[in-house]
């Protein structure tokens, strides 16, 4: 018998066999955007996945100063797939960061924080897989202007479905174009968008994601959902970031946009990403039980380390000022931290589509698709095991129609913060538990943190907003 071929071998065969003529090397950055370069083919030996390749990291959001700003790049050979949005034929591959010196893995890569995310929870005993199911809403545009000058501000959004759109002159204007909040599910011609989805699973498919459903959502204006199958917590991730990228190549090549911004239209629902959570052990899930909607003790524990750290998960989970125009009442967003079978206005929920023990888990209804999934998996991991270790009670059931309940019935329901600065002052008090195992660091949270508000929150704040003119000007 021959010798098993290496997943690095395995690469560079593909290579050859398929006449790839560039390799381009993705790696996330710090607030959560992929960054790329690419090398011609010839460039890519065995020894590159040991050696890696240089490259400027004080360029990079929140990493390296000028004066320290060497790095390298270690290609995933895993993580290997055909970048058909690439002219010449190429493939693509995740990477992790290491610093030159040592070889260690850089302390802020997102990726590194999930592997020992991925760790840590095997160390415990607990449980050897975390697995997350993320649904990341966006919308799809046709039109996309937005500046802002000393003296000028505007953002200008449009959709041949959108509601606002009844009366324009189209040449001509047909007038199937879903009510506001009534986009669930309307079949075509009023969703204008089924094929352009359907091409993006197919898109998503062929690089081995594999997709559950697709349809589109509540919101007028091009508003979708591609829901991936679950998996591990760093496959989970890459999934994730991969998915945005050939859904946005995709829709471009319709000469459309996609935004994963939670909130782009007013008055109508935005984009979350509800984030699905189950813990298995030795191929057994651990969440099925005789407890409440069918969970088990561990399962109810996780939950209540869930919602009792929401506030400073909500820092990673839902991270951009933008983030918390969504999190208002009245648009389903998720805003009070209390859980239920089947009231999709709380936080966490716990679905009941099967009977199937491996079909158990704990939907958390607050992420958005801004998230860094790194950063965000890994959180919601460790406040889950925080729960499981410290028997953490969630409470009783909120089962009630929260937007029908009389204030009185509410004040003790806590709710998420209001803003990015309260879920960063939160993580800034409450974050303990993330430091278990090493997975985040003081360094990691505090440049979180740091980044946030210097290069948001104080730019937003120092901004006028165009609404200010309509409330003020004339006084």
């Amino acid at each position: 018998m021959g010798k098993t071929k290496s997943s690095k071998e395995k690469v560079l065969d593909f290579i050859k066999k398929n006449k790839i003529l560039f390799v381009d090397f993705k790696f996330m950055d710090f607030p959560g955007q992929w960054q790329h370069f690419t090398v011609p083919v010839n460039q890519l030996t065995l020894s590159s996945f040991g050696e890696g390749f240089g490259f400027d990291g004080s360029s990079i959001r929140g990493w390296k100063a000028i004066n320290e700003s060497d790095m390298l790049i270690i290609p995933d050979p895993d993580t290997m797939f055909v970048d058909s949005f690439i002219e010449a034929p190429t493939v693509s591959m995740i990477c992790d960061v290491h610093e030159p010196a040592t070889k260690e893995r850089y302390s802020r890569c997102p990726r590194n924080i999930a592997q020992k995310a991925e760790a840590y929870l095997k160390s415990t005993g607990i449980a050897d897989t975390a697995y997350f199911g993320p649904e990341a809403e966006f919308f799809i545009f046709d039109d996309v202007r937005f500046d802002s000058q000393p003296n000028a501000s505007f953002y200008f959004v449009d959709s041949v479905e959108g509601r606002w759109n009844t009366g324009r002159d189209e040449g001509p204007n047909l007038g199937y174009k879903p009510r506001y909040k009534e986009g669930y599910f309307p079949v075509p011609p009023t969703d204008s968008l089924n094929d352009l989805r359907n091409e993006m699973v197919i898109n998503l498919m062929k690089v081995g994601i594999e997709i559950e459903a697709q349809h589109h959502e509540v919101a007028s204006g091009g508003q979708s959902e591609i829901d991936l199958k679950y998996a591990p917590l760093l496959k989970a991730s890459d999934e994730l970031l991969m998915f945005k990228y050939i859904v946005k190549n995709t829709a471009r090549l319709y000469d459309k946009s996609v935004t994963y911004m939670p909130k782009p239209i007013q008055s109508d629902n935005g984009s979350g990403m509800h984030v699905h959570m189950s813990l298995w052990k030795k191929g057994k899930p651990l969440f099925a039980g005789n407890g409440y909607a069918g969970l088990s003790e561990m399962g109810l524990y996780f939950m209540g380390g869930i919602l009792k750290h929401a506030p400073s998960l909500l820092a990673f989970t839902n991270p951009t000022t933008n983030s918390y125009k969504r999190l208002v009442p009245g648009f389903e967003a998720p805003v009070k931290l209390a859980y239920s079978q089947s009231n999709r206005s709380a936080a966490c929920r716990i679905p009941l589509y099967s009977a199937n023990p491996k079909a158990k888990r704990i939907e958390f209804r607050c992420p958005d698709p801004t998230a860094n999934p790194y950063l965000a998996f890994s959180a919601l991991m460790l406040a889950g095991l925080d729960g499981i270790m410290n028997r953490i009670d969630p409470g009783e059931p909120l089962d009630k129609d929260i937007y029908d309940m009389e204030p009185e019935e509410l004040q003790n329901v806590p709710s998420t913060p209001a803003s990015l600065d309260a879920a960063l002052q939160a993580l800034a008090d409450d974050h303990e538990y993330l430091l278990k195992g090493d997975v985040f660091t003081e360094d990691v949270i505090n440049t979180w943190i740091k980044y946030k508000f210097e290069k948001e929150i104080q730019p937003m704040a120092l901004q006028p907003h165009p609404f200010e003119f309509a409330l003020y000007y004339d006084i």
